[in-house]
């Protein structure tokens, strides 16, 4: 993940156009390359941090005047070719590459149907529930949490407890003060989880369901107002994560992400433990007496 800083034409949501967010990536990474970074001479003094357009044509091998035009989201359909070039000119990260390809094709995914239910494949839900004690939930297309076991709601939260409206990964992260307790290392949580979700956002350019929720993050977050301006993107994938749970103490736990083949959009997260907590992880949900280990019990 990539940061840049706040663009003041920078979009707000996935309800503007396709080319608009094109150019609004394009900015703000230009914004953040100096000469040296592309190994050009600094030249006379600049105004504003950044490379000038000229430059990034320049390294593109491509005219001023048409990077101008893409810039400005006035450009129509640029070639891949074009894409490409500009993705190795301004050296952007494989995810910020496919966020950029992603948004120069302008397809986006066709939106749900107004007030439609997400709804598992059959047998999902059940998959979930047996992989306890291992926390594993489900996340829908907007990143609603769909499905959640035993394990997973003792260390996250009690999903079918949460009202329906903010039962989403987004809203429990940016919102729930328990989050902040929860995740160990909540900002870099936070900004990570924005930042994948933005590039999911980018398949949904129009979409009212995401246009509502980005809106609504907006509303209610001052670091997703703060952030979203960065363009930051991720992609999906393993990792790591520390939570904090008042009777386990510090966990370190690894995930992996898996994408149901009957609905893409729906993923299940799971997590795995050390064998020592996953013992007391099973018991913790069996009910009975558990002890906190150290400050984190997976540490090393």
């Amino acid at each position: 993940m990539s940061a840049a800083g706040p663009d003041s034409n920078a979009a707000t949501g996935p309800g503007l156009s396709a080319a608009t967010e094109l150019g609004t990536l394009l900015r703000s990474r230009r914004a953040a390359l100096s000469p040296e970074d592309v190994g050009l001479p600094d030249g006379r003094r600049r105004r504003t941090p950044g490379l000038r357009r000229e430059e990034v044509a320049q390294l593109a091998s491509i005219s001023p005047t048409y990077y101008a035009l893409i810039e400005r989201g006035r450009a129509v359909n640029p070639s891949l070719q074009i894409i490409d070039a500009l993705g190795a000119a301004l050296r952007l990260s494989p995810a910020e590459s496919d966020y950029l390809h992603t948004l120069a094709a302008g397809k986006a995914v066709p939106p749900a149907p107004a007030a439609s239910a997400e709804i598992l494949a059959a047998g999902v839900a059940d998959l979930v529930a047996r992989l306890d004690p291992y926390p594993t939930y489900v996340t829908g297309r907007r990143w609603d949490v769909l499905a959640a076991n035993r394990a997973a709601r003792a260390l996250w939260t009690d999903w079918p407890a949460v009202p329906e409206s903010d039962r989403n990964m987004l809203i429990w992260t940016f919102t729930a003060s328990e989050a902040r307790q929860v995740f160990v290392e909540w900002e870099s949580e936070a900004m990570a989880l924005l930042a994948r979700f933005r590039a999911a956002a980018a398949r949904h350019l129009g979409d009212p369901g995401f246009t509502e929720l980005i809106d609504r993050l907006h509303a209610i977050s001052p670091e997703v107002r703060a952030w979203w301006h960065r363009q930051d993107v991720a992609p999906l994938g393993s990792g790591t994560k520390r939570l904090r749970h008042p009777t386990l103490g510090e966990i370190d736990l690894q995930h992996v992400v898996l994408q149901v083949a009957d609905n893409p959009e729906h993923k299940v997260i799971t997590f795995t433990p050390t064998h020592e907590d996953t013992q007391r992880i099973a018991a913790l949900i069996a009910g009975k007496s558990t002890t906190s280990g150290p400050q984190s019990s997976s540490r090393r």
